[in-house]
């Protein structure tokens, strides 16, 4: 399966409440989007100061551009994912 699949997989694991295996593919990824989804992830599970640091390795994504929103965020990055 590839890097790309695999992150796909990650966000519609994390849609579905898995927080757990979506973060096992999100943190071993090499995707340009994994740093994304890493920081949602941890924002989902209530860290924000790691939340922050990954969202610091992302390209120009910010904590606040969603706020609490995860799922608007998760379909974002699904979004992004989709588009290449």
């Amino acid at each position: 399966m590839s890097d790309l699949s695999l992150l796909q997989q990650a966000v519609a694991l994390a849609q579905a409440g898995d927080w757990h295996d979506a973060h096992a593919i999100a943190q071993d990824s090499t995707h340009p989007n994994a740093h994304w989804l890493h920081a949602v992830l941890h924002k989902i599970e209530g860290d924000a100061w790691n939340s922050r640091y990954w969202y610091a390795k992302t390209q120009g994504q910010q904590y606040e551009h969603f706020g609490d929103n995860t799922q608007a965020e998760l379909a974002a990055i699904a979004a992004a994912l989709a588009a290449g």
